[in-house]
């Protein structure tokens, strides 16, 4: 059951990074990955637009959910 929880977790937090750690119970480090990822997406939105925000976008989301799969 736990392990499932832990993927659940992952999950969670590469589609909205910071909420797996938020229900792991860091609600701080949850908050400054979610502040990170909004950060993330404005700059490479408007500010650098193309494959590599795109790809920039993506491995934060899989650091995220990596972070919150390996701290439950």
């Amino acid at each position: 059951m736990m392990e499932w929880n832990a993927v659940v977790n992952a999950i969670l937090s590469f589609i909205i990074p910071g909420l797996g750690q938020a229900i792991n119970g860091d609600k701080k480090k949850g908050l400054i990955m979610f502040i990170i990822a909004l950060l993330l997406g404005i700059i490479f939105v408007f500010f650098i637009p193309g494959i590599i925000g795109h790809a920039i976008r993506i491995i934060y989301s899989l650091y995220a959910a990596y972070d919150a799969y390996k701290t439950y």
